[in-house]
């Protein structure tokens, strides 16, 4: 996925910009133009040349883990959703209507008074039930209906295609069970993971004595708890160890499953959940739920019960009173470092995008998504599919018979953009105006239901999994398409006319196009065949020569140091990181297609070479707290902005070209030590 996210120049390259003939706009209008920092040459720095003069002008609010430009597109989104719902309110629309669905959750989600007055008493039937559990098994059935209503526990579980017949969908097992990001948190000893420790016990200790127990009960079940996770975080592998689709994929029986968890009684969690007719499961990591089979036996019943509590109260906060969402929001200020939560307004748009997204969508798209924007970008995409093609063709170090299977991979790869051209049917979504977090649930439900129906139907090769108005984009390996919503192609403050190709090949074409389309043959991707099947196309050599490659870009980023002492994760994101470098060098091979390359015209004394490296740093623009930095650098399989701009520019010739780079700038890297893989 793309993101879940200025000026003297050297003076050889304003020697290149004076061959070129110069159109004169409006400097203060030009983003790429204003936004740089000139006090900081960009073979140094170039992250921080392209966008050092925005960032020393926009502090991170309070509010927020980070700033840059996908909070300024999400700023725009959030005016324009906020216009939809009080519209929609406004227009007291009938029963069902998309609109009344929309006014009656924003009617309860605001209604503060009435979710102040009721409290934690908004889960109490749920918290009941809880304490009624006589046995482990009963507690394992209740947490399967919980996960229907949208809390989390014991592990993770989804619908989705099989890696190895993508045909067909299946009910997919992975480890969960515990609630602070990863498992590295109950381990890590740096400062920052220490501090994220020290919050979440106070949190789990805070919620305890929320839900009615005394303190020293309340402290001594707190302990027994964090135990329990950190037993479960034990047994958990680490987000490296993750990316292995084979090591991930263990299908069996669920017959089988149940002789090997007896603890585990999966026919009645799936009733609870309303899951039918699962007769086969992939379990992606089998030692976690030995794990879990072996701790639901040994371990005390209060405490489970205590922890699904826990689960329970957690994953609702939001939704419920302030006091309790303070709660919530004082621990997490520990991961992201901000000082004051969002206000209200946002974070009920927030909750909104994630319970039915797309029922807004159906609204912004007609509004602000204009055909001519999507020709332009579905044509950009045939583009950018072309210059893959051709740097296929032209690889040598890959053998014919592989190459054959690549090029057809990338032919068959399907394009989504903008929007869908059918839309989910919510009508069987019940939302009212009286409980947010009883809306909260009903749309969770919905889309367990909705997932669950899946199972033995043929796959939907229309489906979206993202909405509209989302500022992100994805490639999906099991159907070999690229989707990118509306909002990937915004630019704040800017029609999409105002956007000259070379910032457009740069943002779009190489950061988002460019890069969705080479996570097809990222180490992950390219072990999908065209069908969308996990299976090995590459002759052994040519597998040898790609995992050879890949060690350059892992090695490349492991020497990064965002934050203190942690290290970026070379091998956690080095899928990222092969798709970032690909990603530009498609977009700047498409762009060198276009008559704005070709004219060779500069814009406010920046060439076109440069206003495309530019137009990529700024689709990574973006500050970060350091707790938040310190937490993705744990939890992320991408790497920081900084590094995403500045790791990948350093292996492409034209990056030097275009800004006179020479050897002795800091950034500057031999050539025997560039990365080159397609």
């Amino acid at each position: 996925m793309k993101h879940l996210i200025f000026a003297c120049l050297a003076a050889i390259a304003l020697l290149a910009a004076c061959k070129t003939t110069t159109d004169t706009a409006n400097p203060a209008a030009d983003d790429l133009w204003a936004n740089r920092d000139t006090t900081i040459s960009p073979g140094d720095d170039f992250f921080m040349h392209a966008n050092g003069g925005w960032i020393k002008n926009n502090p991170i609010p309070a509010s927020e883990s980070g700033w840059g430009i996908g909070h300024l597109v999400n700023e725009e989104l959030y005016r324009r959703k906020l216009a939809i719902n009080e519209k929609s309110v406004k227009e007291n629309a009938a029963p069902g209507t998309v609109s009344r669905k929309i006014a009656n959750f924003w009617k309860a989600a605001m209604d503060t008074v009435r979710i102040n007055k009721v409290g934690v008493a908004a889960l109490q039937a749920d918290m009941n039930q809880i304490d009624a559990a006589q046995t482990p098994l009963d507690l394992v059935a209740l947490a399967g209906e919980l996960a229907r209503k949208g809390t989390g526990s014991l592990f993770g579980y989804y619908i989705t295609q099989d890696d190895k017949n993508a045909t067909k969908m299946v009910f997919r097992l992975y480890q969960g069970g515990i609630n602070m990001p990863n498992r590295d948190y109950y381990f890590d000893t740096d400062s920052k993971t220490i501090a994220v420790r020290t919050a979440y016990k106070d949190y789990l200790l805070q919620s305890l004595r929320r839900l009615g127990m005394n303190e020293a009960t309340a402290a001594a079940t707190a302990t027994e708890v964090y135990a329990l996770e950190t037993r479960l975080a034990q047994a958990s592998r680490k987000l490296a160890d993750l990316r292995d689709p084979y090591k991930n994929y263990n299908k069996m029986a669920i017959g089988d499953l149940q002789k090997q968890t007896p603890a585990l009684e999966w026919a009645k969690w799936l009733q609870k959940a309303n899951m039918k007719g699962v007769d086969t499961v992939i379990v992606g990591q089998p030692e976690f739920f030995a794990a879990l089979n072996k701790e639901l036996m040994s371990t005390p019943l209060p405490v489970w019960k205590a922890y699904l509590k826990f689960c329970h109260l957690s994953d609702n906060a939001r939704y419920l009173d302030d006091a309790t969402y303070m709660e919530s929001f004082t621990y997490t200020k520990a991961i992201t470092g901000v000082a004051e939560p969002r206000p209200r307004w946002k974070r009920a748009l927030d909750s909104e995008e994630g319970a039915m997204g797309e029922v807004l969508g159906q609204l912004f798209v007609k509004e602000y998504f204009p055909e001519t924007a999507k020709k332009r970008y579905s044509d950009m995409v045939e583009t950018v599919r072309d210059a893959y093609k051709k740097r296929i063709e032209a690889l040598t170090w890959m053998s014919d018979s592989t190459k054959a299977f690549a090029l057809d991979k990338l032919a068959k790869m399907k394009k989504k953009v903008g929007y869908p051209d059918k839309w989910k049917d919510f009508s069987a979504l019940q939302i009212t105006d009286t409980s947010y977090v009883a809306n909260m649930q009903a749309a969770a439900a919905w889309w367990s239901d909705y997932n669950a129906n899946k199972l033995g139907k043929p796959v939907d090769l229309d489906e979206w999994e993202m909405t509209p108005q989302t500022y992100n984009a994805y490639y999906n390996p099991s159907l070999n398409e690229i989707v990118m919503p509306a909002g990937i192609f915004a630019v704040p403050g800017k029609r999409d006319e105002e956007i000259d190709d070379a910032w457009a090949y740069g943002n779009v074409a190489a950061s988002t196009i460019g890069h969705e389309i080479t996570h097809g043959f990222d180490d992950q991707g390219r072990q999908y065949d065209a069908a969308g099947n996990l299976k090995n196309w590459w002759t052994k050599q040519d597998e040898a020569e790609f995992s050879k490659r890949a060690q350059g870009i892992i090695r490349q980023f492991n020497e990064f140091v965002p934050v203190d002492t942690l290290h970026v994760n070379g091998e956690a994101t080095q899928g990222e990181n092969i798709a970032d470098l690909g990603g530009m060098l498609l977009g700047l091979d498409a762009f060198k297609q276009t008559e704005t390359y070709k004219q060779g015209k500069a814009i406010n004394g920046l060439t076109a070479l440069q206003r495309f490296f530019l137009g990529w740093a700024f689709a990574w623009m973006n500050q970060i707290r350091p707790e938040q930095l310190a937490t993705r650098l744990k939890t992320d399989v991408h790497a920081p902005a900084k590094e995403r701009v500045n790791g990948p520019v350093v292996n492409i010739p034209d990056w030097y070209e275009a800004f006179g780079v020479k050897q002795g700038a800091k950034m500057y890297r031999p050539d025997s030590l560039r990365v080159s893989i397609w």
